[in-house]
């Protein structure tokens, strides 16, 4: 697991090698006792809780950062370094 990314209070991290379980790009978000994983790019909360605010903050930086996601997502799943994305301000 490799964090790519704090803001607000919102962890987002990447897995290597995490494309059995979901079989489409997705981040994993922490936020206090809250854990999600989003699509990316759409954004789409596909498991997992988080406060409405807090998914708001996450979908728009998903929507800013789409092609530096899906570049990361390619990298991670198959095993390569991924990089570190600008948090949301």
């Amino acid at each position: 697991m490799a964090i790519i990314s704090m803001f607000y209070g919102i962890i987002v991290s990447m897995y290597f090698f995490d494309n059995r379980q979901h079989k489409l790009p997705h981040i994993h978000v922490k936020c206090q006792e809250h854990n999600a994983v989003f699509s990316i790019p759409e954004g789409d909360m596909i498991e997992g809780d988080m406060p409405t605010k807090k998914i708001r903050l996450v979908q728009a930086w998903i929507h800013i950062h789409q092609d530096e996601l899906m570049a990361d997502w390619e990298l991670a799943s198959t095993g390569k370094e991924i990089f570190k994305i600008e948090p949301l301000r």
